[in-house]
């Protein structure tokens, strides 16, 4: 299971009080508080002080708005993520659906050297983080192509705080900005890119510029699990070229 909640459709970061309760088979049981962190037209990452069981059922309440969710993914409670559930609407529109209505899909700088220091003990400066080897993975990836869009599919070789390395069927030229979405361990994060260089026209040397918005920690906690298990992993890749959205637009 992974924190996307909805793959392909619009996510933004709120901050939502809600009450949830598990379902049993004869009545509800206690509520508990929540806050969402994400939420999508049909799901949500939610932190609270008590997370629920991979696959729970559960009765969320926001006002007079109310939803039965399944629980579709629980953060380690050994990491920073702890606390942290993804549920997904099964029974009744989603009790944020007015807010996400009016929220935009948003992302911010990235700031490697904040997450140098939380999660690699120590400040790494950028000719430091430069020089140093980055993890490398076989990876498989993939991506969609959105309101005309061409499609392409990619494989990881490389990845770090700063960028990556892959190879997709259309190899973009460098100076291509486009969106990149990975699956990695049990979390999805989605950032904006840049190709920086292409290696023997087949591979892409990629800059990460910016972050969505509340996906920072989940690229934090990436970083420390790399850190912690140097050993291959797949990660999923989705890119979109802003650069080809807008020839389709024409």
């Amino acid at each position: 299971m992974s924190t996307e909640i909805n793959p392909g459709e619009k996510t933004a970061h709120l901050a939502l009080p809600l009450r949830w309760s598990l379902l049993g088979q004869a009545n509800r049981g206690a509520a508990d508080t929540a806050c969402t962190y994400d939420v999508d037209s049909k799901g949500a990452r939610l932190v609270s002080s008590r997370a629920p069981r991979l696959g729970d059922l559960l009765m969320l309440e926001r006002g007079r708005n109310k939803a039965i969710c399944q629980v579709t993914w629980v953060a380690d409670p050994t990491s920073d993520l702890r606390g942290q559930f993804a549920v997904r609407c099964v029974d009744g529109r989603a009790p944020w659906e007015e807010e996400l209505r009016q929220a935009e899909e948003q992302y911010q700088p990235l700031d490697s050297e904040g997450l140098n220091r939380r999660h690699f003990g120590r400040l790494i400066t950028a000719e430091q983080t430069n020089r140093r080897r980055r993890p490398r993975f076989h990876v498989e990836g993939q991506a969609e192509v959105i309101e005309g869009v061409q499609h392409a599919s990619g494989i990881v070789d490389q990845i770090s705080e700063l960028g990556a390395r892959i190879s997709a069927g259309e190899i973009l030229t460098p100076g291509t900005d486009f969106r990149l979405t990975l699956n990695l361990f049990d979390v999805t994060l989605a950032v904006k890119a840049q190709v920086k260089n292409l290696v023997s026209n087949a591979r892409m040397g990629v800059e990460f510029q910016e972050i969505r918005r509340g996906d920072r920690p989940l690229l934090g906690y990436v970083l420390s699990r790399l850190r912690r298990r140097p050993v291959e992993d797949f990660v999923e890749v989705e890119v979109v070229s802003d650069r080809l959205v807008r020839a389709a637009a024409v």
